[in-house]
């Protein structure tokens, strides 16, 4: 007789990897329990970015302007809205002038009383894949912190947890 060692949940959202066409997609899925409306407004306006995000403003219209300060790392986000569906999705690229492009993609959807949410990034391959998608899962945290009411600061154990993870996983597949 066996015992089973119990699976322990990752501290991070999951994410699943895609490489096509020089380029590394992450794809995020969670379930939100809140209205559609303060999820879109969390996206969305800058009173609520700088719980979640950072401080900044997204123009929520087609060829809207995204601005983004992320003052403690001197990133900044100047990009401009390349689809938009209001409260259903949301895309701009995640990158500053002369940077290369890094769509970012947010798809909302009613699911009953909640709303479920999928994000999609994508990264050129040589960039840091597994980076750039544990910053999201970090940020996602506190998406969803924010919306609970319970703003949190970015948190770097969700970060160098999910890094680690995402970069083993990535190497993996490269090699396979």
């Amino acid at each position: 007789m066996s015992e089973e060692t119990p699976q322990l949940e990752p501290l991070f959202q999951t994410a699943e990897f895609e490489r096509a066409d020089g380029r590394v997609r992450a794809r995020f899925g969670l379930t939100l329990e809140n209205h559609l409306d303060e999820v879109w407004a969390a996206l969305t306006s800058p009173d609520k970015l700088v719980d979640w995000l950072a401080p900044g403003e997204i123009d929520a219209r087609p060829g809207g302007t995204v601005k983004l300060n992320f003052v403690d790392s001197g990133i900044v986000i100047d990009s401009t809205i390349s689809d938009i569906d209001p409260w259903r999705v949301l895309e701009f690229s995640w990158s500053g002038p002369g940077e290369a492009e890094r769509p970012i993609r947010f798809e909302l959807e009613p699911v009953g009383a909640a709303v479920g949410l999928v994000l999609t990034l994508s990264v050129p391959e040589a960039e840091d894949a597994g980076r750039a998608a544990a910053g999201w899962a970090a940020h996602l945290e506190m998406l969803a912190a924010a919306l609970a009411g319970v703003p949190i600061k970015f948190p770097f154990e969700v970060f160098k947890a999910a890094r680690d993870a995402y970069r083993t996983r990535l190497a993996v597949d490269q090699t396979a």
